[in-house]
């Protein structure tokens, strides 16, 4: 997990986040920004680099390092304080408090705002965006792919899927975006692989799921990443998270990522569940998925 910026935000002044953003207008253009172009970038004179070089260094928000030229990148805690001041700026989030999930690929906080939201961070391509790029269609066509577009692609595509999806889908409603970052309903339980589900439970909330992924469906889109882990459970019902992975129907491989994720979530309950879950063909219901005709797994029951 990266490190909480919220304790250092009040800390900095408005001419610290003109470095932090001058340093993210040239990380556009190569890994590291060369130390001459800061003061165009950041529309700040050279003295002045200099200090808010220091303070920000100081505060874990870039880094620096000398190849051919004196560089520098923002770290993820510097994207994390450019994303939370925007926020702030909206009147989107007034405070971040506890983490509510640490994730490989996010980080995700209570934050306040006129009731309490989740704040996600994306963290792709943190300790190797190279290897995480190769399998984003996302950063397919970009010669010079860094862990800050890779996140930011996945953020503004996990939110266009939300915006799209919500209020069809069961999925956390969207609030706010902005760069790697996204600003959404908390989730209503724990994760499915949290819950303790009662025997009668178990085939309605499997049926839960698996309606809710049909919806997805109908709208234009295949989660392609289902699991016990991207789903909350709750008296209300479930809610569908973790959506930057998703396809839209249209996708040469939409129905194989549909029919993974059937095979995903009632292996699942096969396996936690033995004795309560139908034995099912999970093409066939893949494949009543996507014709609009799945009602229930007991009507595939030995099928």
């Amino acid at each position: 997990m990266v490190e909480n910026v919220a304790g250092v935000m009040t800390e900095l002044e408005p001419e610290d986040f003109y470095l932090l953003s001058g340093v993210e207008q040239g990380m556009r253009f190569s890994e590291w920004v060369n130390r001459e172009k800061l003061p165009d970038y950041a529309n700040l004179t050279e003295e002045e680099v200099e200090y808010r070089i220091d303070r920000c260094s100081d505060r874990g928000l870039i880094q620096r390092k000398t190849i051919q030229y004196e560089g520098y990148q923002l770290t993820f805690r510097g994207y994390d304080a450019l994303a939370l001041h925007t926020f702030a700026e909206r009147d989107t989030v007034l405070g971040v408090g506890s983490p509510l999930g640490v994730g490989k690929e996010s980080d995700v906080y209570e934050v306040e705002s006129y009731r309490p939201f989740a704040l996600k961070f994306h963290r792709e391509g943190y300790t190797n965006f190279r290897e995480v790029s190769k399998g984003r269609d996302y950063t397919a066509d970009n010669q010079h792919v860094s862990w800050q577009y890779t996140a930011r692609k996945a953020a503004e595509r996990e939110h266009g899927a939300l915006e799209d999806l919500y209020p069809d889908v069961s999925v956390p409603r969207p609030v706010d975006h902005n760069r790697h970052a996204i600003v959404m309903e908390k989730l209503p339980g724990p994760e499915l692989a949290d819950a303790k589900l009662r025997s009668e439970q178990v085939v309605g909330v499997l049926d839960l799921v698996l309606r809710e992924m049909a919806t997805a469906y109908r709208v234009g889109y295949v989660h392609a990443d289902m699991s016990e882990y991207n789903v909350a459970v709750s008296e209300d019902g479930v809610v569908v998270f973790d959506w930057p992975q998703s396809v839209g129907t249209d996708h040469e491989n939409a129905d194989e990522l549909l029919a993974r994720d059937v095979e995903n979530v009632v292996g699942y309950f096969h396996r936690k569940y033995p004795g309560e879950t139908p034995d099912v063909e999970t093409d066939a219901v893949a494949a009543a998925i996507s014709d609009g005709t799945f009602e229930s797994v007991r009507a595939f029951d030995g099928a």
